[in-house]
């Protein structure tokens, strides 16, 4: 008989708990040349689709059902976060979450509507990316990932497994396990449009937008996963040469 993959992964979890990678300093980006070339793909694929789109969504569908569809996405996302939250060696954050998803299911339709907010009970959003720095993995090189943006090999990893993984997809026959797919690209129409003012900025007025994007990733990730580093990190310069002699 063999073991399972997620049995295996779940017995590495629990001998690897507490064995966080070390915070990285600085930038790691040796393939510059080419993320910088895959950035040009994205700025290309905002302003000839995802911009526009988002434009349109924002302007023609209404707010509460933006905030709707959004909901409805973050809940399907929910059952991923748990299983990372296991793999994690974190069960009260699973508990949460499992919380939230039968309560936004039921009482909230689906998710369309978040009671479980009004009742203290947030989402603890993670991913397998975490998962891996949790179990020692090193962030790797920086790497910008074409439709997808900024990233590390270490979250470019996370980010396949998460979608293959993905507990709802699994689960649900066709074509109701593409209801999370919709709902994702919904959201992420929205939230291009409410953040269409700092987006531009970044992608079309800043002097470097690929510099800007990789070091305003870089700096959220790891405030994301508790590896702020040293004094360095907070004065990193984006337009800086990482590899200059």
């Amino acid at each position: 008989m063999h073991a399972s993959p997620l049995l295996c992964a779940a017995v590495t979890a629990l001998v690897l708990a507490g064995c966080t990678a070390p915070a990285p300093e600085g930038i790691n980006d040796p393939n510059e040349v080419t993320n910088r070339q895959v950035h040009e793909f994205n700025r290309g694929l905002d302003r000839a689709l995802l911009r526009p789109a988002s434009t349109v969504y924002g302007g023609v569908v209404p707010e509460p059902v933006q905030t709707g569809l959004s909901n409805v996405a973050n809940n399907l996302d929910l059952p991923g976060d748990v299983l990372n939250n296991l793999l994690q060696g974190r069960p009260h954050h699973a508990i949460q979450n499992t919380w939230r998803f039968a309560i936004n299911s039921t009482v909230g339709i689906g998710g369309l509507f978040d009671p479980s907010k009004l009742i203290g009970l947030n989402g603890i959003k993670t991913d397998f990316g975490e998962t891996l720095h949790v179990w020692g993995a090193g962030e790797g090189n920086y790497v910008e990932l074409p439709g997808f943006g900024p990233s590390t090999a270490r979250d470019a990893t996370g980010t396949v497994v998460d979608i293959v993984t993905n507990p709802v997809r699994l689960a649900l026959p066709s074509p109701e396990s593409h209801v999370g797919t919709v709902a994702s690209v919904a959201s992420t129409l929205g939230d291009r449009s409410r953040y269409s003012d700092t987006v531009d900025s970044i992608l079309y007025e800043s002097a470097d937008s690929y510099a800007q994007a990789r070091l305003l990733y870089l700096q959220n990730r790891r405030f994301e996963l508790g590896q702020t580093g040293g004094a360095d990190d907070a004065f990193l310069d984006p337009y800086e040469d990482p590899y200059a002699e």
